[in-house]
């Protein structure tokens, strides 16, 4: 565990597994340190993928290539590289005449498969509810609202930090028949992330990895480079995998990376398999290393153990996929700590080869041809070169070429992870410590298990395979030592030692339109995957019907002429959202064409102004006198605050002056120990004033009220002015 790198002979395998990370990934910086892979022995576990997953691996064949010109994917102002966490407007639109129903909009990162949630790019923003929502089993993919004839629809796209490189947003259309997502063609799109000026502000750093302890973890890799998967070319002879290199590491230090330029060691792997160089690289960054584990057969799986911890939480490898120019597959800073304080789980990614920019070469055993200058490593692709082993016409996916398993098969010391251990958690490390606690006496003395032998069937029938390990010493020569050979029951490559599950297939769609209008046509219909097998093989039932069909007997057309479509209309409103339309011309006659000549759509503009709205001024209070000279007030509400830059609020408060008549006599209060001029009438015995109200308004202006009651009224003429009393003033005049 305290090894910084390890090699070991990588094999063919089993066939891959379409799986996923059962613990979300959580990126953290650290130091330039390292730590190594060391050896282990191999165990595959399959994880099934979800409905993101499902969506993306639809089949190749049938009408998957069919018509996806009548159909665009777009960037508004079409760029070509993408500003980190800038927002960008996309729009799917169909070209007169087509139309769609449905559609599916996703962004990936280049070379990854959608089987995780780490592998989407960016975050969706809808624009209109009415036509866009976010899809209910696979929440980073947009789609329609509801299925309707439409030829446009657009969304904001949020474009991901800075450093996660290209992205691929991709389309999926229904109209009558369903065109799934390409690797190339208009309804993908392919974004890299803009280069950074000298100078330029860099994005925050990540926060620190949280996990406590350590974790162990068991690498497995499963070769699925065959004949049978991948013919084209296929070298019969000298094919191999270089000897596996990597490490564990802080994010401080980069074994290799997508966009960046390989070191020499990585130059000596990918075109001579030779680990010496990429193992000095990683000593002189961390200061030690230590030989791997031997070499495997071709048929084995190989495996490595290897210790992550809070500074080297981040794992990577690679190895050449041999003879080529200069390929390999591998996985670059992986993140095992969890955002959740833990460690991750299990890791299942399959692995398509790259290209490490050193080598021209375009097939197996092209002969050497440096790149100069040298180029950045890339995923290769199936349009890279017409004499590549990998090349499609029609710009297909490249099939995996092998599959690496990581499992956590340890943890030690106090660990801190949020989320409570699960089941699976305990029950993992428990089985760990039980097979390390075996019946070996005390007394004997052995060497680490070697590695798994080939399987003794190349083919699907059962056999087993044998690792050994030798006995170093016997202390006690009256107790036997057993356990020097160890067997496991395998198949040959391409094999499953569990029988795989059917297809899942939905219901037959009804019948498309016969392609003529009167005639002899074709008509047809689909029906989808709804679960592929849990083995990972590809569903072999049909998944479209073709037939003849007949319309009318005596064949006459009425044609519809109509001319191009109109631009769009301005938006209705210069702000908010409004309506915008486009028109197109029927050139015959009408009586047959009940096509559309006039679309309308939603649009959206900056939000309008808001200004201030205030209520309509009460009423003018009473004096706040009964004689002399006071003041009267009068308020309004707020109703609207100001929004969008909107006019600002006037006052909400006014008060004027107000004279009675001139005061009499003084009339000295019972309480309150103070002095009113206030007319009085001889005879009027009045209550003393009341304490003053609670103020109307915590702000902007309100009112107080008090009150002075009569207590007893003498009788005559003289008395009409022998009243209850009231005076007013204003309060908390300070802004809100």
């Amino acid at each position: 565990e305290t090894a910084a790198c390890t090699r070991a002979r990588l094999s063919g395998g089993p066939p891959l597994v379409p799986s996923s990370l059962v613990s979300t990934p959580h990126t953290d910086p650290g130091t330039a340190a390292a730590a190594p892979l060391s050896h282990l022995s191999t165990r595959l576990t399959v994880v099934s993928d979800g409905y993101c997953g499902r969506i993306l691996r639809a089949p190749t064949h049938g009408t998957r290539k069919d018509g996806h010109h009548e159909f665009r994917l777009r960037v508004e102002g079409d760029p070509e590289t993408y500003q980190p966490a800038s927002t960008y407007r996309v729009v799917l639109l169909a070209t007169s005449p087509a139309y769609f129903r449905g559609f599916t909009l996703i962004a990936l990162k280049e070379g990854r498969e959608g089987t995780t949630d780490d592998d989407y790019a960016g975050q969706f923003q809808i624009i209109d509810e009415d036509d866009t929502q976010f899809m209910t089993n696979c929440a980073p993919a947009v789609t329609e609202s509801t299925p309707r004839r439409r030829t446009r629809i657009q969304v904001f796209w949020t474009a991901p930090p800075t450093g996660t490189g290209c992205v691929i947003l991709k389309a999926s259309i229904v109209q009558k028949k369903v065109i799934y997502f390409q690797d190339e063609g208009s309804l993908t799109i392919r974004l890299c992330e803009k280069e950074r000026v000298f100078g330029e502000a860099t994005e925050t750093p990540a926060m620190e990895c949280c996990a406590c302890g350590t974790a162990k973890y068991r690498l497995t890799f499963y070769g699925n480079w065959s004949e049978k998967v991948h013919p084209k070319d296929y070298p019969r002879r000298a094919n191999h995998w270089s000897a596996l290199i990597g490490a564990s590491h802080s994010r401080g230090y980069v074994l290799w990376e997508y966009g960046g330029y390989a070191s020499e060691g990585v130059r000596q792997v990918a075109e001579f398999g030779s680990p010496i160089k990429m193992e000095e690289e990683i000593r002189q960054k961390v200061g030690s290393t230590s030989d791997g584990a031997s070499a495997g057969s071709l048929r084995a799986a190989p495996s490595a153990e290897f210790s992550v911890d809070r500074t080297r939480h981040l794992m990577s490898f690679l190895t050449m996929l041999g003879p080529s120019p200069d390929w390999n597959v591998g996985l670059s800073g992986e993140d095992l700590c969890t955002k959740e304080c833990g460690w991750v789980q299990r890791l299942v990614t399959e692995l398509i080869p790259w290209d490490a920019g050193t080598d021209s070469g375009v097939t197996y055993e092209s002969p050497n041809k440096p790149t100069i200058p040298q180029e950045k490593i890339r995923p290769l692709t199936s349009l890279d070169h017409p004499q590549s082993p990998f090349y499609d016409p029609e710009g297909g996916a490249i099939n995996p070429v092998a599959k690496v398993v990581v499992e956590r098969i340890a943890r030690k010391g106090e660990q801190c992870n949020v989320v409570p251990d699960t089941i699976d958690d305990i029950v993992a490390d428990i089985g760990q410590e039980e097979k390390e606690e075996d019946d070996t006496p005390e007394t004997c003395i052995y060497s680490g298990w070697s590695p798994w032998s080939a399987c003794s069937s190349a083919t699907c029938d059962k056999g087993r395979r044998m690792r050994q390990r030798m006995l170093k010493a016997q202390l006690d020569l009256s107790m036997p030592c057993p356990h020097t050979q160890d067997f496991q029951p395998c198949m040959g490559p391409g094999c499953s030692m569990e029988e795989p599950s059917t297809c899942m297939m939905s219901e037959w769609i009804s019948w498309s339109a016969c392609s003529v209008s009167c005639g002899m046509g074709m008509r047809s219909r689909e029906r989808y995957v709804k679960q592929y097998p849990e083995d990972g093989s590809l569903c072999q039932l049909n998944t479209e019907e073709t037939e003849k069909c007949v319309v009318n007997d005596e064949c006459y057309t009425i044609p519809c002429m109509l001319s191009p479509w109109s631009d769009w209309s301005e938006c209705s409103v210069t702000c908010g959202r409004g309506m915008r339309t486009r028109q197109r011309m029927l050139k015959s006659d009408p009586a047959e064409c009940n096509e559309e000549l006039e679309q309308t759509e939603k649009c959206m503009l900056p939000e309008c102004p808001v200004d201030c709205m205030l209520s309509e001024w009460s009423e003018w209070s009473e004096c706040n006198k009964s004689c002399g000279k006071g003041h009267t007030i009068r308020t309004r509400m707020l109703k609207l605050e100001p929004q969008f830059g909107g006019s600002a609020c006037p006052e909400t408060i006014q008060r004027k002056k107000c004279k009675i008549r001139k005061c009499g006599k003084k009339s000295k209060e019972t309480r309150g120990h103070r002095m009113l001029l206030s007319f009085v009438p001889t005879g009027c015995r009045m209550q003393p004033w009341t304490i003053w109200t609670d103020c109307t308004k915590q702000c902007g202006g309100g009112i107080q009220e008090r009150f002075m009651a009569v207590k007893k009224r003498a009788k005559g003429p003289q008395m009409s002015g022998c009243k209850d009393r009231k005076e007013i003033r204003a309060c908390n005049v300070h802004p809100c």
